[in-house]
């Protein structure tokens, strides 16, 4: 396997869709206004259905642009070591978001004015 199709398959994708997940919990916060539980149900489902194609189809490519360039520029920079730093401060972002999600709740990834 070559190493960028490996990144792209066992990290920058898995990355993205941990990402989804985070923006799925936050939509269910956010659609908690919705009172009618058929209506929340069926918002929830189809901006998830719509997040994940967006998120395959269009933000995944991207995301493994920026991070395919990152990586060569921190490879060219510092070596192995500075690809590896770069992939775990990716990792920790990532982490720490999560990190709050749980701890806080989703609406500690929201700026105060958008919270529920």
């Amino acid at each position: 396997m070559k190493p960028n199709l490996a990144v792209r398959n066992l990290y920058v994708l898995p990355c993205c869709l941990l990402l989804l997940n985070l923006c799925t919990g936050v939509i269910s916060y956010k659609f908690k206004v919705i009172d009618d539980p058929l209506e929340r149900t069926a918002a929830v489902m189809g901006f998830v259905l719509f997040g994940g194609g967006l998120v395959g189809l269009v933000l995944e490519p991207v995301v493994q642009a920026l991070v395919g360039s990152f990586q060569r520029r921190s490879r060219r920079g510092a070596g192995l070591l500075g690809e590896i730093l770069f992939l775990v401060v990716l990792g920790a972002l990532v982490f720490w978001l999560y990190y709050r999600s749980t701890i806080l709740g989703p609406q500690s990834l929201l700026p105060p004015d958008w919270r529920n």
